[in-house]
C-alpha cells in the first residue's frame, strides 16, 4: 500500500482533492484489522489497545445486592437506546419482538464475544422488562404526544410576547407533522417479508456494533460508541419512513434513497466485520445453538407458509364476505339518506305551505300580492 502512487494526473474538476480523498477512502478498504487499529490508536490513545475482559455472569444470585449491582450508566444508555427505537419503529410489537430477538442473539454469540454472557436475570428482568420496557413505553408516548400535537406555524414577528416568541422558536425543532405506523405485519406476504428485513437490520446493526468494539479494541464507555448510534438514528428516522411508504401507499413504487443507504451502511459494517473477524473466533458455534436456531427456523417455515398458502384461501373468502356485507350495508345506508331527503324536502314544502296560508288569512297580502306569491 505504501508504494501506490497518489499523485492526481487526470482529474482536476471541482478540485483534485476529491480524487485523492477517494484514494485515501479506497486504501481504508484495503486495510486489514490491525492497520486501523494503529490509525485510530494515532488519533485517540484511548482506542486500538488491548481491552480488559469483563464478565456478566459471574455471581447469578437474585439478590436485590447483585441487581442493583448490575445498575449503572449504562442502564440509561439502554433506556435511551430503546426510546430511540420506538421513535424509529412506532410500534409496540415490532419493539417487543427486536427486543427478545436480540436477547436470543446474546445466548447465540457469547462463545464468540465473552460480553454477552449474562445471568438469566440481566437478560430478562432488566433488560426486557425493565430498561427495554421504559424507554419503548418513553418513547411511545412521545409519538402519541407528537400524533395529537398542533402547531401554530405563524411567523415570529407576529408574536407579541416573549414567551411566545421563546414556545414558537422551540417548537422550529419539533416534527411539521408525525405519522403513525400500521406494519400490518400478517396482511401481505409483501408486508411480512419488509418486516422481517427491517427485524434483521435492526439486530444486525446492533450486533455490528458489539463485534466492531471488540475487534477495534475500542472501550464500551467511548464517546465513539454515542456518535455512532445518534448518527443511525438520524440516518434510521427517514429510512424507515421511507420503507413504510413503500409498504401502505400503492402509488410508492420502490424504497427511498435513506432506506437503501441505511440497508447499505449495516451491511458494509456487517463485512467489515467478516473481514476483520479472521482468525478472531475459532470457537465452533456450540450444538444447542444449531439445534435451537434450527427448531425455530423450521417452525417459522411452517407458520410463513400456513399463514401466506392455505389460510390465505379461506381468510379471502372471509374477506369476500364481509365485503359482499359492506356493500349491502352501504347500499341500504343510501336508500335510509334518500328516504331522510325526501322527507326533508316534504317537511320544507309542508312548512312554505302553512306560511303561505298564514299570510293570506292574516290579511297581510292583498290580493295581487297573493296571486303573485302563489304563482312565485
Amino acid at each position: 500500500m505504501a508504494n501506490l502512487d497518489t499523485d492526481v494526473n487526470f482529474f482536476y474538476r471541482p478540485h483534485s482533492i476529491f480524487a485523492l480523498i477517494s484514494v485515501i477512502v479506497s486504501l481504508v478498504y484495503l486495510a486489514n484489522k490491525k492497520d486501523v487499529r494503529r490509525v485510530l490508536n494515532f488519533f485517540d490513545k484511548d482506542i486500538g489497545l488491548p481491552l480488559p475482559e469483563r464478565s456478566y455472569a459471574d455471581d447469578c444470585a437474585l439478590t436485590p445486592e447483585t441487581l442493583w449491582g448490575s445498575i449503572d450508566i449504562f442502564v440509561i444508555g439502554h433506556t435511551l437506546g430503546w426510546f430511540a427505537k420506538a421513535i424509529v419503529l412506532r410500534d409496540y410489537w415490532f419493539c417487543w419482538i427486536n427486543s427478545i430477538m436480540f436477547e436470543f442473539m446474546e445466548y447465540s454469540l457469547q462463545h464468540q464475544l465473552p460480553n454477552f454472557a449474562e445471568c438469566w436475570w440481566d437478560h430478562w428482568i432488566l433488560d426486557v422488562m425493565m430498561t427495554n420496557w421504559l424507554g419503548t413505553y418513553l418513547g411511545m408516548k412521545t409519538c402519541e404526544f407528537l400524533e395529537v400535537k398542533h402547531y401554530s406555524w405563524r411567523g415570529i414577528k407576529s408574536i407579541t410576547t416573549y414567551r411566545g416568541k421563546m414556545k414558537r422558536t422551540i417548537q422550529q425543532f419539533t416534527p411539521h407533522h408525525w405519522t403513525k405506523f400500521e406494519w400490518g405485519t400478517t396482511k401481505t406476504l409483501k408486508n411480512f417479508l419488509a418486516v422481517l428485513g427491517l427485524l434483521y437490520l435492526m439486530l444486525q446493526f446492533e450486533v455490528n456494533g458489539f463485534y466492531l468494539k471488540y475487534l477495534l479494541y475500542i472501550p464500551v464507555e467511548h464517546p465513539i460508541n454515542v456518535v455512532r448510534l445518534t448518527f443511525f438514528f438520524f440516518v434510521a428516522l427517514p429510512a424507515v419512513r421511507e420503507g413504510y411508504q413503500y409498504l401502505t401507499d400503492k402509488e410508492c413504487k420502490r424504497f427511498g434513497m435513506h432506506a437503501w443507504l441505511a440497508a447499505a451502511n449495516v451491511l458494509t459494517e456487517l463485512i467489515v466485520c467478516i473481514k476483520f473477524g479472521q482468525g478472531e473466533f475459532n470457537e465452533p458455534t456450540p450444538r444447542h445453538v444449531l439445534i435451537g436456531w434450527g427448531i425455530g427456523l423450521t417452525l417459522f417455515a411452517i407458520y410463513t407458509i400456513w399463514r401466506f398458502g392455505f389460510h390465505k384461501v379461506k381468510l379471502e373468502d372471509y374477506e369476500q364476505v364481509i365485503y359482499e356485507e359492506e356493500d349491502e350495508e352501504d347500499e341500504e345506508d343510501e336508500e335510509q339518506e334518500e328516504e331522510e331527503k325526501k322527507l326533508i324536502e316534504l317537511d320544507n314544502v309542508e312548512k312554505i305551505t302553512l306560511t303561505k296560508k298564514k299570510v293570506i288569512k292574516e290579511g297581510v297580502l292583498t290580493g295581487g300580492e297573493s296571486e303573485s306569491f302563489n304563482v312565485g
